[in-house]
């Protein structure tokens, strides 16, 4: 990439089914956010949307539970994911939601060109309800035994252990997650996407997909093996209603959650234009080749992005067997990588807010703050294995790596310089040990910089904290408060504290997509002004978009919610070397990194103790 491209950011769309976890934000919440932070201080126009999932059974079965319409459910977990993830500093241009007109007008749209262009296909097939409500079970709420390699937790849509597409009908033993029925299936006449008859061209686009994450590329060419037209369509009352004569008007048929969840980049980008008053930005972004896209979501979830999505989007421009024209919105970019993470688990379990093994964001934000989970979830979180999160790592990280290690490299260099001089002093001749940290911390800026551009963000910060280690080994050899006591040495003494101080401020400048709140303080610390980490602001909106929609049970006008947007393009903070400048006042440092109480890592918080 080179600076000033545009990139498309795509982040995973949590379900709005609850607050977030740390399981989910370790997933598709911080690394995009690391790599978009990144590539805006590289000088790229970055886009980077998202929004609450809202459509599915899972949501009505909630608002049965708790007696509240499935709206209201919505609106309420819409409210606090977006506080969590504002919370947590990521850095949305927006983040909305899957009800909004906007949003039902672009999925439409899209359906409509795959009709058009003979990629919708209608089917009869046997569907699974539930005997004791009567309500379709979605694929994903059976489980059963696999029927092809015999794994016993295989979903009605796929088997994680063998990656193979499945059908509820065709699992062994098929059981309901919601209450251990046995379901029962009836014949359903759905819209199926023709999966088969995109083959070619999906695959076509995959062969080109060389710098992708080993296990997603695999996992994604594994799915070109046994594809089979999918369902589209669902037995539902609560969804985007299905834009064709005679399916329009059916209470109880409506789109796929999948199917318009996916679509919500697209329509996130184009509210997102919308809303900034320039409605055909959002095409610098879709319809420029040039443009590259990258999607941040966790294993689960890669047959969407690297199999449905994609093959949508080839559909509607006509490009696979069955051919076509473009739809309206003209032909759009399939994306560039597809970068997944592996689970976050707590003491071997994944997390799971049904299972009770859970740490909330909300719960975490309020006790630590953000930039320690970050911190965290970039160093040791599930970016190529599952990883186990313990409290005893959490705290053995924060003490020895960000206290110990940062914290302290920031604290004792501006100490040393304001106590013997006030301001940043002048530097005399730079002798060897100067050099080679200055070195190695410019040198870094490349090596790191590169990792993160390819989404190795463990890689990237691992070189970035072996640095701020040198440079306290540095102040360890140059032993500046021996320097102090003698008079004689007050040029050396100079030059080893500005070498310390540009040092902090390189190794400032690496950590900011990472724990930017922290950098914002150690900016100003090093005695600079203004926002040099910009971060995310919540915003109510009004849903006023004047869309031509199609179907009935369309959302009404000027209904509010929140959105997290911010504006990142006035922050100072870049990638790369800045000068700290000689003569610019410094004030005591305050202290940067509360050390955790070592007992925690034992016992765990109140609200999330150690089993």
């Amino acid at each position: 990439m080179t600076s000033h491209d545009n990139v498309l950011v795509c982040v995973a769309w949590p379900y709005a089914n609850g607050p977030r976890h740390i399981g989910h934000v370790a997933g598709f919440g911080v690394p995009s956010d690391v790599f978009a932070r990144y590539l805006r201080m590289t000088g790229h126009n970055v886009l980077m949307v998202s929004g609450t999932d809202e459509h599915g059974t899972p949501l009505l079965v909630q608002a049965d539970k708790e007696g509240v319409t499935v709206k209201e459910l919505a609106d309420r977990y819409n409210a606090q994911i977006v506080e969590d993830l504002a919370g947590l500093g990521l850095s949305y241009d927006l983040f909305t939601r899957t009800t909004t007109r906007n949003h039902y007008a672009v999925v439409q749209e899209l359906f409509k060109g795959l009709y058009a262009n003979g990629y919708m296909v209608k089917e009869t097939t046997r569907g699974a309800i539930s005997p004791s409500t009567g309500r379709t079970l979605p694929d994903r709420y059976i489980e059963g035994t696999c029927p092809i390699c015999g794994a016993t937790d295989a979903r009605g849509d796929q088997c994680d252990t063998c990656g193979n597409q499945l059908d509820p009908a065709d699992l062994i033993n098929p059981v309901s997650k919601i209450n251990g029925e046995t379901p029962e299936f009836v014949d359903t006449e759905h819209f199926m996407l023709d999966l088969p008859a995109l083959h070619d061209a999906l695959k076509d686009w995959l062969e080109t997909r060389e710098d992708w994450r080993p296990n997603v590329l695999k996992f994604s060419l594994n799915l070109l093996e046994d594809m089979r037209p999918r369902a589209m369509t669902r037995d539902i009352d609560w969804g985007i209603p299905i834009p064709v004569e005679g399916w329009q008007d059916n209470p109880s048929k409506k789109l796929y959650v999948w199917f318009d969840a996916v679509v919500g980049y697209l329509s996130a980008s184009i509210e997102w234009a919308a809303r900034s008053g320039e409605p055909d930005a959002w095409k610098a972004f879709w319809q420029d080749p040039a443009t590259e896209g990258f999607y941040f979501m966790g294993k689960d979830n890669i047959t969407f992005h690297s199999q449905i999505w994609p093959a949508e989007l080839l559909g509607y421009a006509g490009k696979g067997a069955a051919g076509g024209e473009p739809g309206e919105l003209g032909e759009l970019n399939l994306p560039t990588e597809v970068v997944s993470s592996e689970f976050l688990t707590m003491s071997g379990s994944k997390f799971s807010s049904s299972k009770g093994v859970v740490i909330y964001v909300k719960d975490f934000l309020a006790e630590f703050g953000p930039d320690p989970l970050r911190y965290f979830i970039a160093v040791a979180g599930p970016e190529n294995n599952d990883t186990d999160f313990t409290w005893d790592e959490f705290v053995r990280r924060v003490n020895n790596e960000l206290a110990n290690g940062w914290g302290n490299l920031v604290n004792r260099t501006v100490s040393m310089a304001h106590k013997n001089f006030g301001e940043v002093p002048a530097p005399g001749v730079l002798e060897d040990s100067d050099q080679r940290i200055l070195e190695l911390a410019e040198r870094t800026f490349v090596e790191a910089g590169a990792d993160l551009g390819e989404a190795k963000f463990k890689n990237a910060i691992t070189k970035v904290m072996h640095v701020v280690g040198e440079a306290n080994a540095y102040i360890a050899e140059n032993e500046p408060w021996k320097l102090a006591k003698d008079p004689a040495q007050r040029d050396r003494l100079a030059t080893v504290l500005w070498t310390a101080l540009q040092v902090v401020s390189d190794c400032n400048a690496m950590l900011t997509p990472f724990i930017p709140h922290t950098a914002q303080r150690v900016h100003e610390t090093l005695g600079r002004d203004g926002q040099w980490a910009a971060n995310p602001r919540i915003e109510e909106v009004s849903d006023d978009a004047d869309v031509e929609l199609v179907g009935a049970g369309l959302p009404e006008k000027g209904q509010t919610y929140l959105t997290i947007t911010g504006d990142y393009t006035k922050q100072k903070a870049v990638w790369g070397r800045v000068d700290v400048t000689p003569g610019t006042t410094l004030d005591k440092p305050q202290p940067l990194i509360a050390k955790l109480d070592p007992e925690l890592g034992e016992t765990g918080p109140t609200w999330a103790p150690v089993g």
